[in-house]
């Protein structure tokens, strides 16, 4: 396995002649982060609400920018009834009643921004008094494949159980769109072992669209999704409690060209990831004849911006028996262990096979991939030796390995550094 320094040097390589394949972490020819994102929410200036949205809404609606909504209560979209929301809407969840977004299965959004105008959903607090878990967040239900027995799935979310059903067999059903959106502050705490996140995808079909998404401070996870076949491309998770992305119920994912900005101290006691990968959420309600759970993540960076002090954050990655995971050409830097297995998964090997590592630039962790059982560690470590993996170590500090990580200014987390490979191990 080789080891390196990190040296900073100009890219001399114009970026449009560089192939994705070549690139660590996020790509881009400029900084897709400009514009649109927000990485101080609690001091935006907001407008008031003028509108209020509530109930059950069972035929087409459009959401103007000219108005401010206040999402009240469970909002559900039914009946095949489509919600579009015009670029620039504000759209701010109800802290008194949990304001929550349900697109029942058959219904869609389409909620396309623009760089220079998102659409945004938050907190109806005032400056400086949100916080995670103001409001509820978006949950969209679709009829892709799960793998929990029956094929149907029923989120514990307090839904009304008469839209509250997800899963099919259309892997490429079409839910909507969401383009330039950012979530803030949701993810509201339901009872001791259970909230809600950023934005929930159950059973949703890869025809729905998901780019330049930014959720912030969300009270659980940022993206979770329960089954379904789901492309995510551009899209950001900053400072969550839990976790990043979250997968499970044999979602399928490709993820691409996206984030993770964890602090230590926003996470919570359970200990926070940046993705946990799991096929089965209750292996006695699960289907074991249909898909597990299958993530390809390509140009992906994961950042913890305390390097030195870790906090509750711990791994970057945690994967769960039977589940496959793929990695490619990405960075992951501050954490405590690259990837960690869990120690149940009874068979190492079987599930090495599983697990594939690209082109992985691992940054100041104490570990790279080991197992909560220690004994496995030195199989594993065989196993990820190889040299066809491609796998680098670096200790370098964020400001000298990423254009810019000072939360101060405006994130730009493509490197700005090239790897020189000065030894082999």
């Amino acid at each position: 396995m080789k080891k390196i320094i990190l040296i900073p040097i100009l890219c001399l390589i114009n970026s449009m002649t560089l192939n994705a394949q070549q690139i660590k972490g996020i790509i881009g020819d400029t900084n897709w982060m400009g514009n649109w994102t927000n990485f101080r929410p609690t001091a935006a200036e907001y407008p008031e609400t003028t509108n209020i949205l509530t109930g059950t809404i069972n035929s087409d609606l459009t959401l103007y920018k000219k108005n401010t909504y206040l999402l009240t209560g469970v909002v559900y979209i039914t009946n095949n009834a489509v919600l579009t929301i015009e670029p620039g809407t504000v759209i701010r969840g109800d802290v008194e009643t949990c304001g929550t977004l349900v697109i029942s299965k058959g219904s869609k959004i389409m909620a396309e921004g623009e760089q220079t105008d998102p659409i945004v959903f938050t907190s109806n607090r005032e400056i400086s008094t949100r916080k995670p878990g103001d409001w509820g967040g978006i949950i969209i239900m679709g009829d892709a494949p799960i793998n929990k027995t029956g094929g149907v799935g029923f989120l514990d979310f307090n839904i009304d159980p008469m839209a509250n059903h997800y899963g099919g067999q259309n892997q490429d059903s079409n839910s909507g769109i969401l383009k330039y959106v950012r979530i803030e502050f949701s993810g509201r705490k339901l009872n001791a072992l259970k909230e809600l996140n950023g934005l929930s995808l159950a059973g949703v079909g890869r025809k729905t669209k998901f780019n330049f998404i930014q959720i912030s401070y969300s009270n659980d996870d940022s993206y979770e999704c329960y089954g379904g076949d789901v492309n995510f491309e551009n899209i950001i998770s900053f400072k969550a409690t839990d976790d990043d992305f979250d997968f499970t119920q044999g979602a399928q994912c490709n993820i691409s060209n996206s984030l993770a900005i964890r602090y230590p101290f926003s996470s919570d006691i359970s200990g926070s990831r940046c993705f946990e990968i799991d096929s089965f959420d209750k292996i006695e309600n699960a289907d074991v004849t249909k898909k597990m759970t299958k993530i390809t993540a390509t140009n992906i960076t994961l950042a913890n911006l305390e390097e030195n002090n870790q906090g509750l954050v711990r791994e970057a990655i945690y994967i769960k028996d039977n589940s496959y995971f793929s990695l490619n050409n990405s960075v992951v830097s501050g954490f405590k262990n690259c990837i960690l297995l869990e120690g149940k998964i009874a068979n190492i090997s079987a599930n090495l096979a599983k697990i594939n590592l690209q082109t992985v630039l691992i940054n100041n962790c104490d570990g790279g991939i080991q197992s909560e059982i220690p004994t496995n560690d030195s199989e594993i470590k065989n196993w990820y030796s190889s040299e066809s993996f491609s796998i680098e170590y670096s200790k370098t500090s964020h400001t000298a390995l990423f254009k810019e990580s000072n939360p101060k200014k405006t994130f730009d987390f493509r490197l700005k550094v090239d790897p020189i490979v000065v030894s082999d191990n």
